[in-house]
């Protein structure tokens, strides 16, 4: 099952995507990802596997931006990928 979560406010959008697809994780999922707008353009992040992978890679990218996009992904065709 597939789930999405957005927002534009005035907090850093990735801690509310991230707070948002935790509780989408029991509709199961495979992959995850994020976009969000920073003062550098649209930035994307997206793994597969469990929403912790995403959470990791978002340690070192460090996202900043008052306006983003969140989804999980189940994969009806093919393999589960980044």
């Amino acid at each position: 099952m597939c789930g999405i979560v957005g927002y534009i406010g005035f907090r850093n959008a990735t801690d509310v995507l991230i707070d948002g697809l935790r509780r989408l994780e029991y509709r199961g999922y495979d992959s995850a990802g994020v976009a969000v707008r920073t003062p550098e353009g649209l930035k994307v992040v997206k793994r597969s596997g469990k929403l912790s992978a995403l959470e990791r890679a978002l340690k070192e990218e460090h996202l900043e931006g008052p306006l983003g996009v969140g989804h999980t992904r189940w994969a009806t065709h093919g393999a589960p990928t980044d």
